[in-house]
């Protein structure tokens, strides 16, 4: 027999974490986008493309939706597992971070680091050639897309779970 409170804890908490990981996926897809149409005045098929061929490889860069629908999958599996880690955590991170601007900035910085160093490089990405600037506007966008929104979702969840 499952205590009622149990279940509604439960659903409470998953559905902050699909909050969070659909504001901060959403976010950070768009952001991504935006700034490659800036810097090339392409549309966000090559972005996609390019997130896909982190499993198809090179192959991927020449797919046509297919191939961007597989990019955005996997960008949205990528974002839901950075929401659940952050989710999990949360509690440990707030007795060492209370500001959320500060948490937000530390998971943006988590992620581009995971994504970047660890992620990336170990993938069938080609590599990709990185100016200072590229990788402070990398980060910015990781900050305010992904470290802002679930910083906030996480704290509001565990205040409401306090009282």
């Amino acid at each position: 027999m499952t205590n009622p409170r149990f279940k509604q804890t439960a659903g409470k908490a998953i559905r902050t974490v699909l909050l969070g990981w659909l504001i901060a996926g959403t976010l950070d897809i768009c952001a991504a986008c935006t700034q490659y149409f800036i810097n090339t005045g392409k549309g966000p098929q090559n972005v996609l493309r390019f997130v896909a061929s982190g499993y198809f490889g090179k192959e991927a860069l020449s797919g046509g939706w297919e191939m961007a629908a597989w990019g955005l999958l996997f960008h949205f599996i990528i974002a839901f597992v950075i929401t659940l880690v952050f989710f999990l955590i949360y509690p440990w991170l707030k007795k060492w971070i209370g500001n959320i601007p500060l948490m937000a900035i530390g998971i943006g910085l988590a992620a581009w680091t995971v994504m970047n160093l660890i992620v990336v490089p170990n993938s069938n990405t080609p590599p990709i050639h990185r100016t200072t600037l590229s990788i402070l506007i990398a980060m910015g966008i990781l900050i305010v897309c992904i470290g802002l929104p679930l910083a906030v979702v996480m704290a509001r969840y565990y205040r409401k779970q306090r009282t």
